[in-house]
């Protein structure tokens, strides 16, 4: 899969993610595609070391986006929480 391909996969997983999750997430369309290239790396990377799948080779393969859906709310998670804590001083 080239890089368009990883930017379009990533940028509709982090927009599916970040629908996932409740509350606001901060960032508009742009911070939703790092979150979903980022997801798609990290999901890619769990489903190739526990499942022993092969993320790299099919676009359009279900496998393929259960994990960059997962690895984007995780990361979409993650964010929410570095970012809440932001400006939450007494």
């Amino acid at each position: 899969m080239g890089i368009i391909g990883w930017l379009l996969l990533g940028l509709i997983a982090g927009a599916i993610a970040r629908a996932i999750l409740p509350g606001k997430q901060p960032g508009g369309w742009i911070a939703a595609l790092i979150t979903g290239v980022l997801g798609a790396l990290l999901g890619g990377f769990i489903a190739s070391a526990l499942f022993d799948v092969n993320v790299n080779d099919a676009f359009f393969d279900l496998p393929t986006w259960l994990f960059a859906i997962g690895g984007g709310v995780i990361v979409a998670f993650i964010w929410q929480a570095i970012t809440g804590r932001r400006g939450t001083r007494a």
